[in-house]
């Protein structure tokens, strides 16, 4: 979706509705071309923070940066004058890398500043709802009031389903694998095409199904940039509603349709998810790709090719993901 921004005041509105929550005490990296991906981190307050946010950021801009490439920096903290410097030392160091800084902003929750030329204004009633508006007609939902309750809307009643699981297991231990493979991908399928939410025993069934790999990575497979709005809004509900003995697979494949759809902090709320004393590799890949400031087009050029040449079978084998470098549970320390 391309927005047309005028000026900072319509920027500093933006930035919520790119990352789908309000950030606070944050450094929002917007590229000024589609080369690069937005990114957002925690402020770091200490040197060593400095250069583990340095690390992550600089892994994702560089493999995306093309000659030209641009971003504007805006630090949202009460803090202006530490948002002067920590600004300016990233601005620096982007440098170093080929990348120009056009813009250097500052914003508190009323005000906005140019860190460079020393312009200032509040933050407007009309800059917000001329953003607004275009958000809506993009099919945009609007942005959580922060980090924490975007991440409490991943929470839910998960009783009913969790009451009727024992009853989808029987049911699936009846069926053949491929019946049950075939009923929850034109479950899914109808899903995309009614948006209705499943009964709890559709739920159930569809939670007991996808903790079969093959399952899970048929409808994993599936998943292009097409049709991510409409997995993340089925595996949402499912997350939501999914006791922690089936929530792994939900929450991954939630955290990829997120992440496909280019809302990091989403996939990182999803990833939060997995029950952590269950390794999930789906959740960690799709956790190295997010960290690592993966483009979404990668997984689309893999998908792409003939299944001979994906080296596919498992999650495990998706080589773009693995080539991250990253092993092992990974949680984010910094990062959108």
């Amino acid at each position: 979706m391309t927005l047309s921004i005028h000026s900072p005041d319509e920027l500093v509105a933006v930035i919520p509705h790119m990352l789908r929550f309000r950030p606070q005490e944050s450094l929002v990296f917007v590229p000024m071309r589609s080369d690069l991906p937005v990114a957002r981190v925690d402020i770091p307050t200490t040197p060593r923070e400095q250069e583990l946010v340095w690390r992550s950021i600089r892994e994702g801009l560089t493999r995306y940066a093309q000659p030209g490439a641009a971003v504007g920096i805006v630090c949202f903290t009460a803090d202006r004058q530490q948002a002067d410097l920590v600004g300016r030392e990233f601005a620096e160091r982007l440098d170093t890398i080929g990348i120009d800084t056009h813009l250097l902003l500052w914003a508190d929750k009323t005000r906005w500043a140019d860190l460079v030329t020393g312009d200032m204004g509040l933050q407007t009633d009309a800059a917000r709802e001329r953003v607004a508006a275009m958000t809506v007609l993009g099919g945009r939902t609007q942005p959580a009031a922060s980090r924490t309750s975007l991440a409490e809307s991943l929470v839910g009643d998960r009783e009913p389903v969790a009451r009727l699981l024992p009853e989808a297991r029987a049911s699936g231990r009846e069926n053949t694998a491929k019946l049950e493979g075939r009923w929850a991908n034109s479950r899914v399928q109808r899903f995309h095409r009614d948006r209705v939410k499943l009964s709890d025993a559709d739920a159930a069934r569809l939670l007991v199904a996808v903790e079969s790999i093959p399952i899970r990575d048929r409808l994993w497979l599936d998943m292009a940039r097409g049709n991510a709005a409409s997995h993340v809004a089925l595996w949402t509900d499912m997350t939501r509603r999914a006791p922690d003995e089936v929530r792994a697979a939900p929450a991954s494949l939630l955290a990829f349709g997120s992440w496909l759809s280019g809302h990091g902090a989403m996939a990182w709320c999803a990833l939060d998810q997995v029950p952590r004393d269950r390794p999930y590799a789906l959740a960690n890949l799709v956790a190295a790709a997010v960290q690592g400031g993966m483009h979404p087009r990668e997984w689309e050029a893999a998908n792409s090719l003939p299944a001979e040449r994906r080296g596919i079978d498992r999650a495990s084998d998706f080589a773009p993901f693995r080539q991250s470098g990253q092993v092992g549970p990974v949680r984010p320390a910094h990062g959108i």
